[in-house]
């Protein structure tokens, strides 16, 4: 009886364990995220195109990884690069749209002066859409255009609007994902000593029971 005694505590034991392990899943964060590292467009051509994102958009050319074994093109500015892909053919890549629509997929960058943005588009003859978004007595203002294989660009000065999550998930921001990390683990470790506690007391209960057994 004693034997059995042992080897009931020590699966209670492993229970506990096996749902400390699956509360610091469910709590601890998905996935360790920092930014957006880059977007890659593939191209009719590459060199047409990292023309436009160094000319329009000031991106610089970097060094592209010599593995390679396909034509393309590394540019990167603004914590964000865009990587470049030739193509096989030119029925791989989508055709250009005709109609720009602020709807369609789009790449966004924040900008702290859309009036001079807008009068370089109209300076090199770019076809351009803007439009104005408004909450609360803010406004946002946009510019819309195609880049040589229609893949739409966006500038805009969106951090006019606070971001405001709908949900109790609080925003991670990837200087303090440490910080957040830390105190994500206290809540953890404290959440896993209260169920440990819990379980610990059943255990001494059914214990006491399984003796009261044993002596009538």
């Amino acid at each position: 009886m004693i034997q059995i005694l042992a080897i009931k505590f020590s699966l209670r034991e492993r229970e506990i364990r096996e749902m400390g392990i699956l509360q610091e899943e469910l709590l601890s964060p998905t996935l360790p995220l920092l930014s957006l590292n880059h977007v890659s467009f593939l191209c009719r051509s590459v060199i047409e195109s990292a023309k436009f994102y160094e000319q329009v958009l000031g991106f610089v050319l970097i060094k592209r990884p010599s593995s390679f074994t396909f034509e393309g093109a590394w540019l990167f500015n603004y914590g964000i690069g865009i990587h470049l892909l030739q193509c096989n053919s030119v029925n791989d890549v989508p055709r250009r749209p005709l109609v720009i629509n602020p709807k369609d997929n789009h790449i966004s960058f924040q900008c702290t002066d859309i009036k001079l943005v807008k009068r370089k588009l109209e300076e090199m003859g770019m076809k351009h859409v803007s439009a104005i978004v408004e909450e609360g007595g803010v406004k946002v203002d946009q510019l819309f255009f195609h880049d040589p294989d229609g893949y739409m660009i966006e500038i805009c000065n969106c951090e006019n609007l606070p971001v405001l999550p709908l949900s109790a998930c609080p925003l991670k921001k990837p200087s303090a994902y440490m910080d957040y990390n830390k105190m994500n683990r206290k809540s953890l470790a404290s959440a896993k000593a209260v169920r440990a506690a819990e379980m610990e007391r059943r255990m001494l209960e059914d214990l006491f029971t399984d003796l009261i057994d044993i002596a009538m």
